[in-house]
């Protein structure tokens, strides 16, 4: 469950160094990092939030019109 939000953590905790460095080659890697972090959040965000409200909103349809199957696994 934790998964996705554990790993989004520690990317973003590994590029935040990058971001505020002013060392050499800072000027070459600030570019690199802040898309990157722009991308994990808004990832983060699409797979945490948005897709399961479309999977949820689909599955309602699905069971509004009757179209939805029981499982046939065993249990």
């Amino acid at each position: 469950m934790f998964k996705k939000p554990m790993t989004v953590a520690t990317n973003l905790i590994g590029l935040m160094p990058i971001m505020w460095s002013t060392g050499t080659g800072s000027d070459v890697m600030k570019p690199i990092a802040a898309p990157m972090i722009g991308g994990i959040i808004t990832s983060a965000i699409h797979v945490l939030f948005v897709t399961p409200v479309i999977f949820s909103m689909m599955k309602e349809a699905a069971l509004k019109r009757g179209t939805l199957k029981a499982s046939e696994m065993k249990h």
